[in-house]
């Protein structure tokens, strides 16, 4: 009994092996890869390449203004805005499966571009200490199963089942029946299946909420040289180094670039264009021009041919218009009396400096302040020129945009290696939470799990250990409650 166990087992470790898995198209460091310049970890112009820049700071603020009249003008920008809040609806292409039905319902507080704390679900299978990309099984309308292949994140809705509905816009004047009754195209966690479409034992599948990220400023980050980011991970101490990985730019497909990732839990995206790319797909269900986002990940319930954002050439699609409305975003700005504000509160003061202190560690990995290249640089692959107010910029997104174990890991892997392998050694690395603006969400660390900084602190182990030994007095320095006090308000004076 115990061999045949032993043979079932390795049977089906076998088949979890055998496709091919691939979620994102991230790369892990290489010594040499497309597209890389000379001088450089990537793309990205060499150090020493661009003009030396007069810095001045970034604008902020959390209104609907454009972070500079030069770059996209207000009026534009107000443009960008409404097409960002837009509501999807099925004739648009919406689903089959998806999360949300504009960028706006999960990245809106206190304005558009900004967080929320909606979450996604995330799902996969670790099996001797490896992770695996799931399959879920769905239904169509005959009842047959059908399966929904190789990725980790479980989409909360689907189109179907539903019936009747009438298309009043697509795909002619007389309009085209939807119905679709009899499918359940609707993804479980107790759906996930193996590569054969055999059931998987819940012990070996793991789940995750991650919360949705603050897209304000972000058209800073993505004009800090990849370099600027290698020389704050080789400044950080041996313990606390973050890890780099390197993302294949989306938007040039032919001729394979890689940049440093930035965007998203597991820096798998290096562009904002690439982000827009992928979360129209796997958040709304909308294919777009870049693969591997060009074709839904289910074709059950699919009534519009992909791809779906086609009504305008490309530069002007949606996607185009969601990346340079991020782009032109202002950072989020600090509460009043902050440390660098006119009167200043002396217990925000005296925070910040705690938090810069080595002792706490604190500012190894949420670094303060950021530089972007100077305007007229090109970056992603020499598709996207730095414009006005965004070159030349200072700003303090009070993060490394590494990647780093704290012991909150998840398990799920976004990245694959220079082999196109899921790369295991992300499984419990995160990127580093920026936390310009952390004063508005009410729901902490990646899962959104901590309701409080306290127990977020409480939460970070590992290469933050540093940080968790100082604010609980369990180092030689023994905070007071009265700094923990000071350090608590300049959290929440970000």
């Amino acid at each position: 009994m115990k061999i045949l166990k032993l043979v079932v087992l390795l049977l089906f470790v076998g088949l979890l092996i055998s496709p091919v898995m691939k979620l994102s198209v991230v790369r892990g460091q290489t010594s040499v890869f497309p597209g890389q310049v000379k001088g450089s970890i990537d793309s990205d112009p060499a150090p020493g390449d661009v003009a030396r820049c007069i810095f001045t700071e970034a604008a902020t603020g959390f209104d609907d203004r454009s972070i500079s009249e030069l770059f996209v003008p207000d009026e534009k920008h107000n443009a960008d805005q409404q097409v960002f809040d837009d509501f999807e609806l099925i004739p648009n292409g919406l689903g089959p499966v998806y999360n949300a039905q504009s960028c706006r319902e999960c990245h809106q507080n206190t304005t558009s571009g900004g967080i929320s704390q909606i979450t996604e679900l995330r799902a996969g299978i670790v099996s001797h200490g490896l992770f695996f990309n799931p399959t879920v099984r769905i239904v169509d309308d005959n009842g047959v199963a059908r399966f929904i292949e190789n990725r980790s994140l479980i989409n909360d809705r689907a189109i179907c089942p539903a019936g009747p509905l009438i298309f009043t816009l697509v795909p002619d004047e007389h309009g085209h029946p939807f119905n679709h009754p009899d499918a359940n195209i609707q993804e479980r966690v107790d759906n996930i299946v193996d590569a054969a479409h055999n059931p998987v034992p819940e012990e070996l599948i793991v789940t995750t909420f991650r919360t949705s990220l603050n897209l304000l400023g972000d058209g800073l980050v993505e004009c800090v040289n990849s370099n600027s980011l290698q020389a704050i991970r080789d400044g950080q101490p041996a313990g606390q180094k973050g890890t780099l990985v390197l993302v294949k730019l989306l938007e040039v497909p032919n001729d394979p670039t890689f940049r440093v990732g930035r965007f998203g839990w597991k820096n798998q995206q290096a562009s904002l264009l690439s982000f827009s790319s992928d979360a129209y797909l796997n958040e709304m269900g909308i294919t777009n021009r870049f693969p591997p986002n060009n074709e839904e990940v289910t074709k059950v319930c699919d009534e519009i041919p992909d791809f779906e954002d086609n009504e305008n050439p490309p530069g002007s699609q949606d996607i185009d218009t969601f990346a340079r409305f991020i782009r032109a975003t202002k950072a989020p700005p600090r509460a009043p009396r902050c440390e660098t504000c006119p009167n200043p509160d002396p217990q925000i003061v005296h925070g910040s400096q705690l938090f810069e202190q080595g002792q706490m560690g604190c500012a190894i990995c949420h670094v303060r302040t950021l530089q972007t290249d100077p305007v007229g640089t090109w970056i992603n692959g020499n598709t996207f020129q730095i414009p006005q107010g965004l070159g030349c910029r200072i700003f303090h997104p009070f993060g490394d945009f590494l990647l780093h174990d704290i012991g909150t890991g998840d398990h799920i892997v976004q990245t694959v290696d220079a082999n196109g392998d899921l790369d295991q050694s992300t499984a419990n690395l995160m990127r580093t939470a920026p936390l310009w603006g952390v004063r508005t969400r009410d729901r902490l660390i990646h899962d959104g799990e901590s309701l409080t900084f306290v127990d977020a602190i409480r939460r970070h182990h590992n290469q933050a250990q540093l940080s968790f030994d100082a604010f609980f007095g369990l180092d030689s320095h023994h905070f007071t409650d009265s700094d923990r006090s000071d350090l608590i308000a300049f959290l929440k004076s970000l």
